[in-house]
């Protein structure tokens, strides 16, 4: 009789325990599958990002320049099989969009693109974003054999606290921001000079202080003169014994205190003292000095100068021409950029 009381029990146990042992094989199931498919879908949402990104600045107006027929390597941070553009406007964007801003540098520091047709086949659109190893001596391709076409366009973007050199003087190191992405080509010629260890024969040889015309924050004073004195340092970027091949032309936007741009295609020089709106977009920008070391070109700007004219110009020109020396900073140097 007791056994048969209890048999009901223990059948109604197993039947409620059963389908609580389900419940909970389903729940971890469930967590598992949720995990998996949120980290995909955050996979795809960042990989998404980029490219919104991308495509939303492709048409912009920023700059966002590179080197035609050139392809820089690098370890790949986005596979460009997989990331395809319609410009390399928007492959540089996308590396863009990887730099953390404030917090640190940028995680991707080199994109390049594929966007010559005949060249590239399959390849074509493809958007390969990488990190150098050493961003101021960038890897590349050495040289394609003979007849074929590179159709690859590389560029660099340098984060905060890269890109960054120094222009060496007996009065100061001159920290300078190298802008990549508007001036290419120049910086491209920069790193060239500092791959050399040597600057001999580059040096500052003119200088002319603000005078009444601007303020001391490169303001403009109404009503007042636009120079004579013209408010910049100038000296030339031309290692002895290197040979020089004219620079392109490149992004030109309104100089500001600080600006460092070419005087027509190089090696000629200037950074300015203050804002030369009047100059219109007639210089290459390819720099810009940092605001702490400002002090530094102010200095140089009160040395004792000769009068000259050049072209119908009055200018002073330094009576002791001031040698310069490219080297490398840090990463540790704050960059406030």
């Amino acid at each position: 009789m007791g056994r048969r009381n209890n048999e009901p029990n223990s059948i109604l146990s197993h039947r409620l325990i059963l389908p609580l042992v389900c419940l909970a094989s389903c729940g971890l199931v469930y967590a598992f599958l949720s995990a998996v498919l949120t980290n995909s879908r955050n996979r795809v949402s960042e990989f998404q990002r980029l490219v919104e990104d991308g495509v939303a600045s492709e048409n912009d107006g920023g700059c966002c320049r590179g080197i035609e027929n050139l392809e820089l390597w690098g370890a790949a941070v986005k596979w460009g099989s997989e990331f395809k553009f319609n410009s390399s406007e928007g492959c540089c964007n996308a590396c863009k969009s990887m730099c953390s801003g404030k917090d640190g540098p940028s995680l991707c520091d080199t994109w390049v693109f594929c966007g010559d047709r005949k060249a590239c086949g399959s390849k074509f659109g493809e958007c390969w974003l990488k990190k150098q190893k050493d961003s101021l001596a960038p890897e590349r391709q050495e040289g394609a054999p003979q007849g074929e076409v590179i159709g690859w366009t590389s560029g660099l973007i340098f984060g905060k606290g890269e890109g960054i050199i120094g222009l060496e003087t007996e009065y100061g190191t001159l920290h300078i921001k190298l802008l990549p992405d508007c001036a290419p080509h120049s910086v491209a010629y920069i790193l060239e000079l500092l791959a050399l260890h040597h600057c001999a024969g580059c040096q500052f040889y003119r200088a002319e202080s603000r005078g009444q015309s601007w303020d001391s924050e490169g303001n403009h004073i109404k009503n007042a003169a636009f120079g004579p004195p013209y408010a910049l340092i100038q000296g030339t970027l031309e290692a002895q014994g290197t040979a020089f091949n004219n620079l392109p032309v490149e992004d030109c936007p309104t100089l500001r205190r600080g600006s460092v741009a070419w005087i027509g295609s190089g090696p000629e020089f200037f950074i300015s003292l203050a804002d030369h709106s009047e100059w219109k977009h007639e210089y290459t920008v390819f720099g810009s000095i940092l605001p702490e070391d400002m002090h530094i070109a102010e200095k140089i700007a009160t040395l004792p100068t000769i009068p000259d004219v050049w072209n119908s110009v009055n200018v002073t020109v330094l009576e002791k021409p001031i040698p310069l020396l490219l080297r490398r900073i840090q990463k540790s140097h704050v960059d406030e950029m």
